[in-house]
């Protein structure tokens, strides 16, 4: 299956999550990448496939199980860099520039993190998503300077306008050891 868009669901209740997962996969011929707990106990569900199973699959879930959902997302070509990034395996070894945009939610994360590495030519480094931070997610990238400030401020934009931007950073000569606690 070609994983060529994403879709997302971040629900309020465990149980509700379970449930979405479920009625996703057997909407639609999708493939599941994360269905787990979060901070603050949160549920995501995030599924690959192509674009129309994908929004077939979160619409149903949506539909079916409106009250405990929190944030959606389908990300049509979603940036091949968001996967790697998601399990925390970007290899970067140095940081050139560092980039780091924090949101409220994943769902809204990851939406940044998607057009800020279009955006701009930077490497993400990691998405962080929610994990012993509240419910909260952040990204960082690397990269010139310009181009990292570029890209922060094309994912911090997608973040304010949902009204779900905590904080943009960009820290142009950043010491190594921040590196070493980022992966």
């Amino acid at each position: 299956m070609e994983k060529n868009s994403i879709g997302l669901i971040e629900l309020s209740s465990i149980a509700a999550g379970m449930l979405a997962a479920d009625t996703m996969l057997k909407t639609s011929d999708v493939e599941l990448i994360i269905s787990r707990t979060i901070c603050s106990g949160k549920y995501i569900v995030l599924i690959g496939g192509d674009v129309a199973a994908v929004q077939t699959a979160v619409d149903s879930a949506v539909s079916k199980i409106g009250f405990a959902v929190i944030d959606t997302f389908v990300i049509p070509n979603v940036h091949e860099q968001i996967f790697p990034a998601i399990a925390g395996h970007s290899g970067i070894q140095t940081l050139e520039s560092l980039g780091i945009v924090e949101t409220f939610s994943v769902a809204s994360l990851i939406e940044a993190a998607d057009a800020a590495v279009k955006s701009a030519s930077v490497t993400l480094i990691e998405l962080r998503l929610a994990m012993a931070l509240g419910g909260k997610a952040f990204f960082t990238c690397t990269g010139e300077v310009a181009a990292v400030s570029a890209a922060v401020e094309a994912g911090a934009k997608v973040a304010s306008d949902r009204g779900l931007l905590v904080n943009k950073v960009v820290i142009a000569s950043p010491r190594q050891e921040l590196l070493n606690e980022m992966i």
